[in-house]
């Protein structure tokens, strides 16, 4: 694919490669994330290319364009790059804290939702539990996980009440964990 533009389908595969290795498991092409999870692009193309995904910085740069979530972002000389959230090791993205809006709303499939009734929004593996700013990609993210469920998360109450909230480069929102009291099981 190198030297050519690559289709729907590379794009796809590159991307889900780029989120291995971006987000959970940089040594998987022998690259190095630095503290907030930036790394060289050059240096990701070569050892990509090494591991046998042909990849160029124009088919990078397409598959960063392209991504539906805008998972990924480059620095502004394009000399650098990092996933947007979603990260399993640790990083610092350096998000400033915001303001979020009065609610937001979190997508999980019908299986989830006693137990998140329960014991609430929990991060996992992950830095963060991720939050929507709209019912529909709360629905795309939810049907990843069988028959999609939605939960409106009271956000501006949880920050009157001193929780701190982070939006990623590609709108996505962040916090360390929603309590079941802010929870509200959308009708429908």
């Amino acid at each position: 694919m190198v030297g050519k533009m690559i289709n729907e389908t590379e794009t796809i595969r590159i991307s889900k490669f780029l989120s291995l290795v971006l987000r959970h498991h940089p040594e998987v092409v022998g690259i190095e994330l630095d503290e907030n999870g930036w790394t060289d692009v050059l240096n990701l193309i070569a050892c990509m290319n090494k591991k046998g995904v042909a990849i160029d910085l124009p088919a990078l740069k397409h598959v960063v364009a392209t991504n539906a979530k805008k998972r990924f972002a480059f620095s502004e000389d394009f000399h650098k790059i990092r996933a947007s959230q979603g990260h399993s090791v640790v990083v610092d993205l350096a998000y400033p804290p915001q303001k979020p809006p009065e609610k937001l709303f979190h997508g999980t499939g019908q299986k989830s939702v006693a137990a998140i009734l329960s014991t609430g929004l929990q991060k996992g593996q992950r830095h963060h539990v991720h939050l929507s700013s709209d019912v529909e990609t709360a629905i795309k993210v939810g049907s990843r996980h069988g028959k999609p469920f939605v939960f409106e998360v009271l956000s501006g109450k949880m920050h009157q009440d001193g929780y701190v909230f982070y939006r990623s480069e590609n709108g996505v929102w962040l916090t360390d964990s929603v309590p079941a009291d802010y929870l509200r099981p959308m009708e429908g």
